[in-house]
């Protein structure tokens, strides 16, 4: 991946997924563990939400600044959802894998709050058309250097990785639009109202009396929020 102070130059990675069908809810098999899974709230939780986003999705940017602050005090801070999330990438490409290689960089402890930080700025960013300065700032807000951030996203290393989970997803889940989630396995596709998504972890919470099931094992250790 190569960068410079102009813009951000493509990841070569293969046609991602947009959203272009309407927000529909539908069955699948429970979701196990995938590396790379950044983790809010307890893993004795009874529900697991799933969100795969991108950090250049426009739909993904106001779930978060709209819905995922009330989502996480009323499910994730009371004990009630295991919110997992997992990286992916829409057009451009090359912002959304560099949005995640900062995140990477600045650490597991704060990674949340780059990727908060990110989609307030997306739009703002994108009008400006100055991709790598609008990072860099966010970067800079983070404790980097310039020349640590320039490093953070010349990591071809760290890059393969974001490609490798990208490309995961696509085989394993079939991801087809972002923002998607999965809450205990119940697919739903868009960025849904926090009723829908009321109304779905209600149906996953074990009733009163019945047996719980275990709640997967991270496969990364879950990061502060």
């Amino acid at each position: 991946m190569t960068l410079d102070r102009r813009a951000l130059i493509g990841t070569g990675l293969a046609a991602g997924a947009t959203l272009v069908v309407a927000p529909t809810i539908v069955r699948a098999a429970p979701l196990p563990p995938a590396e790379g899974d950044m983790i809010l709230g307890s893993p004795k939780a009874p529900v697991q939400v799933v969100e795969y986003a991108s950090l250049s999705c426009s739909h993904c940017a106001h779930w978060n600044n709209e819905v995922f602050p009330a989502f996480k005090t009323r499910f994730i801070d009371t004990g009630k959802v295991r919110y997992v999330f997992r990286e992916y990438l829409t057009q451009p490409y090359e912002f959304a894998a560099a949005g995640y290689l900062l995140a990477r960089r600045v650490g597991p402890a704060r990674y949340f709050e780059v990727i908060d930080a990110i989609f307030k700025q997306q739009s703002v960013i994108f009008a400006s058309q100055d991709l790598w300065g609008g990072l860099l700032k966010i970067g800079e807000s983070f404790g980097l250097t310039e020349a640590q951030f320039t490093a953070a996203l010349q990591d071809k290393k760290a890059l393969d990785l974001v490609n490798a989970r990208v490309e995961k997803a696509n085989a394993r889940d079939q991801i087809e639009a972002t923002p998607t989630f999965f809450v205990n396995g119940e697919r739903i596709e868009g960025g849904e109202p926090i009723e829908v998504f009321a109304a779905a972890i209600a149906r996953a919470t074990p009733k009163a009396g019945a047996p719980k099931s275990a709640a997967p094992k991270s496969a990364a250790k879950p990061a502060k929020g």
